[in-house]
């Protein structure tokens, strides 16, 4: 399948709603230049693509909780195909994980997940991560603060 490629118009209306996903049509066809009708039938367009996956409201994990993000990075004690399956299944069941990445390097996978505090990793660690069948090892950093945090990059 050739992708499509994006003209001017329809990056404009994919960076206005990476900022704010909330715009209304009538918004959003103010900011990119266009009357309604067309802005809709670029979007749904946009949307049915693929290029807009979803909406989603960005929560405030401090205010839910859950306010330290830890960085964990694991290697697997197996690499075969039943191992990386129950494992990407674990992770996904598992509320606190944000983001789960197969990297390459030394080790297996990159984690994003929400804590709270120290106790709260400690009882992420012994009661979630460590019931997983097939870590062999992890190792964590707590991040300090976030100095950016944006979806994809909309190609100029």
């Amino acid at each position: 399948m050739q992708e499509r490629k994006l003209d001017q118009i329809d990056r404009r209306i994919l960076r206005a709603l990476a900022r704010d996903g909330r715009l209304s049509n009538n918004q959003l066809a103010e900011e990119v230049g266009l009357s309604p009708s067309p802005c809709w039938q670029r979007t749904r367009r946009l949307e049915n693509e693929g290029f807009i996956r979803g909406y989603s409201a960005i929560l405030d994990r401090a205010m839910l909780g859950y306010a330290e993000t830890v960085i964990i990075e694991v290697t697997l004690d197996r690499h075969d195909e039943a191992t990386l399956a129950e494992f990407g299944r674990a992770m996904a069941n598992i509320p606190e994980v944000l983001e789960v990445y197969l990297t390459t390097g030394e080790y297996d996978y990159f984690l994003k997940v929400a804590v709270a505090g120290t106790r709260g990793y400690e009882e992420f660690l012994r009661n979630k991560l460590y019931h997983v069948p097939g870590i062999r090892h992890s190792r964590s950093s707590f991040t300090l603060r976030c100095l950016k945090q944006s979806g994809a990059p909309v190609p100029q």
